[in-house]
């Protein structure tokens, strides 16, 4: 009898009862690894292409920017020369305008000089002269201060007289009553003392001429009309027309206040002088009316 080439083994148990279910189970998950390391492939495989096509394309764009790149560097490297070369023309320009600028400030300098030179000369010239000159006027104005002082006292010799007569013209002023009975303040009977009546501010005083005519004559706020003149006598005759009345003064002196009311206020008529068909005088009337 011979010896089997391998030990002897016993059987294997028999399997549980469970066993199929179990292998079902490993089978299904063997099936399904499978499946999932399938789609795992092509979704490498896709990947791969993907990349590839990915890979072609970034290299062409590469490819455009290395030929855009040298077109652009060529373009700049050109621009840079065309700079280059403006800037030392531009360079060559400036030295020479600077010269010229320094050859024109010398010779400007040069010229100006020589005018304020000659300048400084002609002024000592006239320097010269005009000290002559201004003592020569000196002795002018000298003279002609002496005859100002003489002329100033002259003149405080007339302001004294002029003072002396208006004193005289203030007494000469007088309060005289009108034909009305009425005192109501100073009369004047020359120009002199108009001047004076209105100087003191009492009253208005409007100076009027008639001559002898058919029309009225306006005199501040009246109307006047002379009907006659008896030039030997100084006496006249006039026609008034006030506050919308018409009065007649006749036979009428020089001097004469012809009194009169304008709403409650009295106005006074004073004839200086008389001559043919011609007196003058003042017309006087209150600062305010009295209404």
């Amino acid at each position: 009898m011979s010896t089997p080439p391998y030990p002897y083994a016993p059987p294997p148990p028999p399997p549980p009862a469970n066993s199929s279910l179990k292998t079902a189970l490993a089978a299904g998950a063997i099936v399904a690894s499978l499946a999932a390391n399938g789609f795992l492939l092509y979704q490498v495989h896709d990947l791969r292409n993907d990349t590839a096509h990915n890979r072609e394309i970034m290299q062409n764009e590469i490819d455009t920017i290395k030929e855009n790149t040298t077109v652009t560097t060529a373009s700049q490297r050109k621009t840079a020369e065309e700079l280059r070369e403006e800037l030392e023309n531009r360079s060559r320009q400036s030295l020479q305008a600077a010269s010229q600028a320094k050859r024109e400030a010398l010779t400007y300098t040069e010229e100006q000089t020589k005018r304020l030179a000659d300048e400084q000369q002609k002024s000592s010239q006239q320097l010269t002269s005009s000290i002559k000159d201004v003592g020569q006027k000196a002795d002018a104005a000298n003279a002609r201060v002496s005859d100002v002082n003489n002329d100033v006292a002259g003149v405080k010799t007339d302001l004294a007289s002029t003072k002396t007569d208006l004193n005289q013209t203030k007494s000469d002023l007088k309060k005289v009553s009108g034909d009305l009975g009425v005192t109501s303040g100073f009369v004047a009977t020359n120009g002199k003392e108009i001047e004076e009546l209105r100087r003191r501010g009492e009253r208005n005083i409007v100076e009027f001429s008639l001559k002898k005519q058919k029309n009225m004559q306006r005199v501040g706020d009246i109307s006047l009309r002379l009907e006659k003149s008896d030039q030997k006598k100084n006496k006249f005759t006039m026609v008034l027309i006030a506050d919308d009345k018409t009065v007649e003064k006749k036979d009428r002196n020089v001097n004469e206040p012809l009194q009169f009311y304008v709403a409650k206020s009295l106005y006074e008529v004073v004839v200086n002088s008389v001559g043919k068909d011609q007196i003058t005088g003042y017309l006087s009337t209150p600062k305010y009316q009295n209404r």
